[in-house]
């Protein structure tokens, strides 16, 4: 018999998000390992509150509502609120309630800049390592570094001259600008936008962008991110990271260190091995001599590192496409550098529950 196209709706519910979401679906496990990282942060996040005064957004909910906007690439703070009032799934990870009101847009931003402000997304990276070393899913012996271009939100016309004086444009939203023939250099130059912001670009023939520069340090066992920063876009950044981030490291052995070409110069590869780091860099032989020679290159460690380095190629890729971080919304290198860093947990996370799904 046909059914009835009934359009009157029910009074009352009597399910749960919870029993609504099935048990095999894949932001079960992800939740849980948040969970735990979120219990293991709550003294931190207390003292970025008052004792007194009205109830704020629980920091929990603001977190996992952060986290569902990188995962599933939610381009905007407006966009999230209006997905977490219809969508079933997103209310259930939150921790929202079928008839509990959305927030609004002003409010939910304001309460995440207290959280950029605290130095929290480290906090969680850190939670979420501490989960995957205790489940032995980190290497402590062979790391990989490399960094790449995060775009600024700030555009070409937003660069002009230091002492330039104010002009006022004949459209505010995008005025008229012609450098044509103009000298640009950091020098010289700064956005107006984005003062920290460099113009920079990574290899010859590229066009050159105002950027910054993400770095992450990733073991080789199971590409899983051990560190990460953001630093001011410049030709010897990504070498100075490096060094830092190792240092940050605090290896009880000797490590080894890969990386790509840009890392094979003699002060760099001289500082490894004054730090007891075994640098497995590749060779840069085009029109110059390479740092390391065949006493590096003839062990098959180094072969090994030279194959396990290009999976770093795979976090920049997740963090890119889905992690928001391609072209990012926030300005200045302390906020980018929180979003880069909380991205880089949440691609931890999706690593570490396709590695435990992959072994059960």
């Amino acid at each position: 018999m046909r059914g009835q196209d009934t359009q009157q709706a029910g009074l009352f519910s009597y399910l749960s998000p919870e029993v609504r979401v099935p048990a095999t679906h894949p932001l079960r496990p992800i939740r849980q390992y948040v969970d735990a990282a979120l219990t293991g942060l709550s003294p931190r996040l207390t003292t970025l509150y008052a004792r007194m005064g009205r109830p704020s957004i629980a920091p929990e909910k603001l977190l996992r509502a952060l986290l569902l906007q990188v995962l599933y690439s939610i381009r905007s703070e407006r966009l999230l609120m209006e997905q977490l009032d219809y969508n079933l799934l997103f209310r259930w990870f939150v921790g929202l309630d079928l008839d509990a009101p959305v927030w609004d847009v002003t409010v939910f931003t304001k309460n995440r800049d207290r959280l950029l402000e605290g130095e929290i997304a480290t906090a969680v990276f850190e939670q979420v390592l501490a989960q995957a070393r205790a489940q032995r899913l980190l290497s402590d012996e062979h790391f990989t570094v490399d960094g790449t271009l995060i775009e600024a939100w700030a555009g070409q016309k937003s660069f002009q001259k230091k002492e330039a004086a104010p002009s006022r444009p004949d459209d505010p939203g995008n005025p008229s600008v012609d450098f044509r023939g103009e000298r640009r250099t950091n020098a010289t130059h700064a956005s107006t936008t984005d003062p920290e912001a460099r113009l920079y670009k990574k290899a010859e023939g590229q066009e050159a962008k105002l950027c910054f520069l993400g770095h992450v340090l990733m073991e080789n066992r199971n590409g899983l991110v051990v560190q990460a920063t953001v630093t001011s876009a410049t030709g010897t950044a990504e070498r100075d990271a490096a060094l830092a981030l190792v240092e940050a490291q605090t290896p009880s052995r000797r490590i080894t260190l890969g990386g790509d070409r840009n890392y094979d110069t003699a002060a760099f590869v001289e500082a490894l091995r004054e730090r007891q780091v075994t640098p497995h860099v590749a060779q840069h032989t085009t029109r110059r001599r390479s740092a390391i020679d065949g006493r590096t290159t003839r062990h098959p460690g180094y072969a090994v590192s030279q194959q396990k380095r290009k999976r770093v190629e795979e976090v920049f890729g997740w963090l890119k496409t889905v992690g928001l971080v391609r072209k990012v919304k926030l300005r200045g290198v302390p906020r980018v550098g929180w979003l880069f860093t909380f991205a880089a947990a949440v691609y931890n996370l999706v690593r570490m529950r396709n590695l435990v799904e992959a072994t059960t």
